[in-house]
Order: C-alpha cells, then structure tokens, then sequence
C-alpha cells in the first residue's frame, strides 16, 4: 500500500504564498501528508535573524525545530571544538588533510566574519538548538553531511577550477580585507558555504547544484523521513534564506522515496577508474627508463637514475622548504620522493607529514590556538599543528611536480 506521501493532493500537500515574520525574516509555509511545515528564512549573520528564531521557537505553537545542520556541525556549533584530541599523522594517514585544511579554512573565513559583523556565524541555528533544549522540543538536524558536501562539490566541477576553488579558499581565508559589498549579499541570503564560495558558484552550475539544490532536495527529504509518523503536528524549520524557496518546492512535490533521496545525495560519485592507474603507469615508465639506459650503458643508466632524485626529491624538499619545515624533514623529503614516486600506495607527504610531527609536535597550546591562527597567512606557518598540514600539501605538491618534469628529461635523455 503506498504511502501518504505518494498520494498528493492540493488537499495534502500544499505551499502557503511567502509570508513575512514580525521581524522581516521570510517565511514560507508547506503543509504535507498532514504535518505543517513553517520554514523560517535566516541570515546566519544577522542579530534580527537570532530574535526572529528565539520568538517564534519559543512561542509554544511547533512540536518540533528543524535546523540547517548536520550532526558534525551541530557538535561544532553546540560544543567547544577539542582541537587538542586532533591526531594529525592519523589525518595525513587517512587522506583526510585536504578536508581538515578545508575545515580549517571555512572556519577562519567565519571568523572574519564574526570580526567584521560583531556576530558569529550560525547563532539563529545555535539559538534554534538550545531553544529545542529548554522546552524539550525533539531536534531534527536535516542538512547534509559538510564532508559530503565539500567533496561532491569538489568533485562536480573540472580539474582545472578546482585549481582556482582552492586557491580561492585560501586567499579568502588569509585575506586581511573586509568582506566586499557581493559576499555581504550571499551572507544576507544566508548560506555560509555559497558565501565563501560565491564568485565561483555563479559562475559553475555544478558547483551551484552541489551547494544549494541538492541540500535543498537533501533537506527535503529529510523532513518526510523525520515526520513519516508526525501527521497534524506543526514543525519550525530553522534554514538559509537561499535555501527558502528551493526547500519549499522539494518538500511539497518531490515524489522519490526519501530514503532514495537521502542515500542517492549521501554517495560520492566514483573517481574515473583509469586515473588510478596514472601514477603507476608513470612508475612503470620511469622503471623502464631506467632499464633502456642500463641496457645502453651503466653510465647512461645512473645519469637518469641521479636526474629523477635530484628533480623530484629537490622539488619535494623544495616544497618542505617553503612549508617552513624543520632541516631533518626537508632531508627526509629529499630521499623519500624519488622513492615514494615509484610506489603511488605511499606519498612523500606522509613521510614528511610524520617526520615533522615527531620533530615538531604541536602542544596542547598549539592546537588550542588553532582558531586564531588561520585567520592569516603568518599564523597557518607559525602553527606547528597547521605548518605539518602545509608541509605535507607542498611536499607532495613539489614530488607530483618533480615526477613530471624528471620523466621528461629521461625520455629526453633516452631519444
């Protein structure tokens, strides 16, 4: 028997006209297989937004709160982030020092954020949570996880904006400049992630899709699934003003099944197949290089094996240089590449990575630093926790650059 979600109906399934709340905050009403929606449009810096959240979730009217959160955020929002328990090699071991950076970076833009408006970013959420909690009210966190969310949408765009994606991050985030008149806009709209990455996401559909539509179709169907069993009851929803008239249409006509929905935007597309063989096609080039010239002769043969350590171990410790890394890992760089470069299951930046946090272990102090230090350029290198981050980042950087440049100068050698 099908459910009553399948059965829509201008009798069950209806979007009231936008309304206004007393405090000017956006309002649009969705009433679906009997449960009553009133999603409450916010600005996440806004103070007007936090008054409007905290009258209307305390007004006594709603049976439940809904926020724009996943559960890693609603514990960095309600909770004091414990930076101090951040096992760094276990990141770098894990492949998860690109997210960590990118965490770090998103956190430092809302920083200079919450210094330039005089507010943090996300209160009306925070105030929305802790008004769940004093009147006992369940909470029900529907945004999609922001892991998810970065790598689909790093994912969704071509490698050469990922380039510029990245590189906008982190000039966005050591920027001593006040955020500019366009980001103020996207601020007001009220999503912090489109926000940070606004030039880009009006120039990408796709990068548009993966930030805002499919949260929004995300959020959706997270509100079916929440209240399957909640019929009659009244439901505040507690979410960006960008994501007001998206989430109202999903929720009042998306007919897929919500835990199809929910599971098909949770996935993380497959990387091509055939890129996973680069790095080892490359290894058995160079090998074979290496082979030709010691066929030729013994000289030729150890002329390419010194070009490929001298380039890709000097562009590594290069790298390591840059990233500020203490003399014995900038060694270690040195003679792990030309190794690690022959074996893509192990990357250089995990042998620095590890050498520096042995050499340089960040303290308690340190960590706790963290969010003040990212805040600028100085203090992402001053940092020993972020500076074993960058040295991981630029050593790779500077192997991936050397592999290139050394296997041509082999084949170079070899014709």
């Amino acid at each position: 028997m099908p459910d009553s979600d399948s059965l829509l109906t201008p009798q069950n399934a209806a979007v009231a006209q936008p309304e206004t709340a007393s405090s000017e905050q956006p309002v649009r009403e969705v009433t679906r297989a009997g449960v009553h929606y009133v999603l409450l449009g916010t600005a996440h810096v806004s103070r007007t937004s936090v008054e409007a959240v905290t009258s209307m979730a305390t007004s006594g009217e709603f049976d439940a709160i809904a926020v724009e959160l996943c559960p890693a955020r609603h514990q960095a929002l309600t909770q004091q982030q414990q930076w101090q328990d951040m096992d760094l090699y276990r990141i770098i071991r894990e492949k998860k020092a690109g997210l960590v950076m990118a965490n770090l970076a998103l956190g430092a833009y809302q920083r200079r954020i919450a210094e330039q408006f005089g507010i943090e970013p996300g209160a009306e959420l925070k105030a929305a949570v802790d008004a769940a909690g004093t009147h006992n009210l369940p909470l029900q966190l529907v945004d999609r996880d922001l892991a998810t969310t970065l790598k689909r949408s790093y994912r969704a765009v071509p490698w050469y904006k990922r380039i510029m994606l990245s590189a906008g991050l982190v000039m966005g985030t050591v920027s001593s400049e006040e955020i500019d008149e366009a980001q103020i806009e996207k601020l007001k709209e009220g999503d912090i992630l489109e926000s940070t990455f606004t030039e880009f996401a009006a120039q990408s559909p796709e990068l548009y899709t993966a930030l805002i539509d499919e949260r929004d179709r995300f959020m959706a169907a997270r509100l079916r699934q929440e209240n399957a069993t909640n019929e009659g009851q009244r439901i505040l929803v507690v979410v960006g003003a960008g994501h007001l008239e998206g989430l109202a249409k999903y929720l009042s006509s998306d007919q897929r099944d919500p835990q199809a929905e929910v599971d098909e935007l949770s996935h993380l597309p497959p990387t091509k197949h055939w890129l996973k063989f680069i790095p080892w096609l490359i290894a058995v080039a160079v090998l074979t290089g290496f082979w030709i010239g010691f066929s030729r002769s013994p000289e030729l043969g150890w002329q390419l094996v010194t070009l490929w350590v001298v380039i890709n171990g000097g562009l590594a410790a290069l790298g390591a240089l840059i990233a500020r890394a203490h003399p014995l890992t900038i060694v270690s760089a040195m003679l792990a590449a030309p190794l690690t470069s022959l074996n893509p299951a192990v990357a250089a930046g995990m042998v620095t990575g590890l050498v520096e946090s042995v050499l340089r272990k960040p303290k308690v102090s340190d960590l706790e630093r963290l969010r003040e230090d990212v805040t600028s350029l100085k203090g992402w290198f001053k940092n020993p926790a972020t500076r074993i981050l960058l040295v991981f980042f630029f050593s790779n950087l500077g192997s991936a650059i050397g592999t290139w440049v050394a296997g041509f100068q082999i084949f170079e050698a070899l014709s």
